[in-house]
């Protein structure tokens, strides 16, 4: 049986997918980032970089990967390491490795540290462009957007998908940069649907 990862934002909350996981009736591994948002520090994990060695600690077996924002940059790069284990992926209102500020996206830093003034420092350091890799991840992978996101707008979704050799983009009307908290019926709905089509 394959397990579903549940990767959160930068808001770093291992809660933060629990009421799509119980719409979608799933069970699985639900990260949390530490040092990010209200998450507790671990000295051990002072980057990007060793955020993704956390969450590849997981992948020991077949997994499905449902992750929001940063945390979809995080897949991207798991699905690069384990083309062979990663079997189907859910991103949503991510960057995935792109340059989002190139294709209309706000900064949101000033936001983000206003409402979280302890998180970790190097969380607002760019991410590096994966584009050119991106396009060997044969992975089956769902885009879930928002028309109204500031922060990832469509334009990076579109990206992605141009990108990506297997993968399809749901747009929600009217939904922001936290549709899977404000949408989450719908979302559980496009994840579930997408999920079991690898069963």
């Amino acid at each position: 049986m394959t397990t579903t990862l549940f990767l959160p934002g930068a808001s770093g909350s291992a809660t933060f997918w629990l009421p799509v996981a119980r719409y979608a009736e799933l069970d699985g591994v639900f990260l949390a980032w530490p040092g990010l948002g209200a998450e507790p520090v671990d000295a051990g994990v002072n980057s990007l970089d060793d955020l993704v060695a956390l969450a590849a600690s997981h992948v020991t077996e077949p997994v499905n990967i449902v992750a929001q924002s940063m945390g979809g940059f995080v897949a991207i790069r798991l699905a690069l390491m384990f083309p062979d284990l990663v079997r189907r992926m859910v991103l949503t209102v991510t960057s995935g490795g792109v340059p989002v500020a190139d294709l209309g996206g706000s900064d949101w830093r000033g936001d983000y540290f206003a409402a979280f003034p302890h998180a970790a420092a190097w969380i607002a350091n760019p991410a590096p462009d994966l584009s050119e890799a991106i396009t060997s991840i044969k992975t089956p992978t769902l885009l879930l957007w928002g028309d109204a996101d500031p922060i990832s707008p469509v334009a990076v979704g579109g990206r992605l998908v141009s990108l990506l050799p297997d993968a399809r983009l749901h747009i929600f009307k009217g939904a922001d940069h936290d549709l899977a908290q404000t949408h989450p019926e719908a979302v559980a709905t496009a994840v579930r649907e997408h999920l079991k089509m690898g069963e």
